[in-house]
């Protein structure tokens, strides 16, 4: 290993994969290791076997749940929102003719003690159980308000300066109900929190516009997933860095970050030998995630915890008309606490497990010291569970940006559902990288429906 590269990426989860897919598109002379035998990383998909030597290391997987190779179970549940930042690197690097797309088959919601689902067309909300008739009315207002506003003509503003005027003052001047409320942030513009409506509406609007496009897109839901689950991901964009030249290893034991005495990155030691390079990417595993360096300083520091139970069903969530996949939120008022509680199904439709098998992730942010309990009132909705795994992850962010020392360090995955702060970190880590903003080209995708 005595050449030199100009990026080492250490981790093979999807942002350091598409970090290095973009990179040898660029150009650079990139070398990508991971301690594991699989891609993948923290978001890997698993066979039957992996799941359970992960969870359950002195547990053979049961027969009666059928062949191993029929699984791909995902450890980070999200989706692919249609219209989002995701859908648009995996066009312009053409990555999608790796993949196959299925649409997600509906958006649903908790609410009132019922789940509902997230109308997708005019029809289904003029009917839907979610709002009563004068709260359609007002909501109505409200949504042809977003649909005609542009940013060049004040007069589509109607006096509500977005970059101004917080969001909860925007809900108030069209007269929007609690539940609403609750609907509009959390089911349409998928905020995990309240913290939204005390800051400038913006943000907001620009959520709940990429929801509508996204649903129109395709109908149905806003949501697209890859057959095969969401492993192929890394996969595909590691493909791409390998046709651009990019080296992969699997399976190598990284045993040191190498510094020079300035602590500026020199290379990475592995199985005894160091490969140099100029700058290096990896996830916060590689860096001490939770353990201090020897120098005494912290390169990545613990903001919070997720808690997920990855359920083997044998049938689709009740309330979610038979749907085989699902994308089911739960807003933290409705449950009294301060964060959502997700639920992603998938099924066989997907190619992710054996038929007649379901697989429903329930995920939130840790609040208590029961992390488990947290999650109850998701596990409640989804009827009798033959197998559960449940995990509670740290979530790390790097403490430096990296331009000091070359060493530039990846997020953690949040307990989001989609994948549009993944592609923010993406773009985040590229600037640091380049010094150069990240540009996408506009294609389409290919979806199933």
């Amino acid at each position: 290993m005595d050449e030199e590269y100009d990026v080492i990426v250490l981790g093979t989860g999807l942002t350091e994969c598409i970090l290095s897919g973009l990179l040898s598109v660029e150009g650079k002379k990139v070398l990508h290791m991971d301690r594991n035998d699989y891609y993948g990383g923290d978001s890997a998909s698993l066979n039957l076997t992996q799941l359970y030597r992960k969870f359950r290391p002195d547990q053979a997987p049961p027969a009666e749940l059928g062949r191993d190779r029929d699984y791909a179970v995902d450890l980070i549940p999200k989706f692919i929102i249609a219209s989002g930042e995701l859908t648009k690197i995996l066009v312009h690097t053409d990555v999608t003719r790796y993949l196959e797309f299925k649409q997600i088959a509906g958006s649903f919601v908790y609410r009132d003690g019922k789940i509902s689902k997230v109308p997708s067309t005019e029809l289904e909300a003029v009917r839907s159980p979610l709002m009563g008739l004068f709260e359609k009315r007002r909501a109505k207002k409200f949504f042809e308000f977003l649909q005609g506003w542009k940013d060049n003509d004040p007069a589509t503003h109607q006096g509500k300066h977005t970059t101004i005027i917080y969001m909860k003052t925007v809900y108030e001047k069209f007269g929007l109900e609690a539940g609403t409320q609750d609907f509009i942030g959390h089911a349409m513009a998928l905020y995990l929190d309240d913290d939204y409506i005390n800051k400038p509406a913006r943000p907001t609007y620009d959520r709940i516009i990429l929801y509508t496009s996204s649903m129109a897109r395709y109908g149905k839901s806003p949501y697209i997933y890859p057959l095969y689950g969401l492993g192929e991901l890394p996969q595909s964009f590691a493909r791409l860095s390998a046709i651009y030249g990019g080296t992969y290893m699997l399976d190598k034991q990284i045993d040191k970050i190498v510094t020079d005495s300035d602590g500026k990155f020199v290379g990475v030691t592995s199985g005894g030998e160091t490969v140099k390079a100029k700058q290096v990417i990896g996830d916060p595993s590689y860096f001490g995630a939770g353990s201090e360096k020897e120098s005494g300083s912290l390169q990545v520091i613990e903001v919070g915890k997720v808690v997920r139970a990855i359920c083997l069903l044998r049938h689709p969530i009740p309330g979610t008309d038979d749907s085989d996949s699902v994308q089911l939120v739960i807003p933290q008022n409705q449950v009294g606490r301060r964060n959502d509680i997700y639920i992603a199904m998938v099924s066989s439709t997907h190619n992710v497990c054996a038929k007649d098998i379901y697989v429903a992730i329930v995920s939130t942010i840790v609040e208590t010291d029961r992390p488990e309990l947290e999650i109850v009132p998701g596990l409640n909705l989804l009827g009798p569970i033959h197998e559960k795994f449940v995990s509670i992850s740290p979530l790390y962010e790097p403490t430096s940006d990296g331009k000091q020392d070359n060493i530039f360090i990846t997020r953690s995955y949040d307990a989001t559902s989609h994948f549009e702060t993944v592609v923010e970190d993406v773009q985040d880590v590229w600037q640091r990288v380049t010094g150069s903003p990240l540009v996408l080209k506009k294609r389409e995708v290919d979806v199933q429906q």
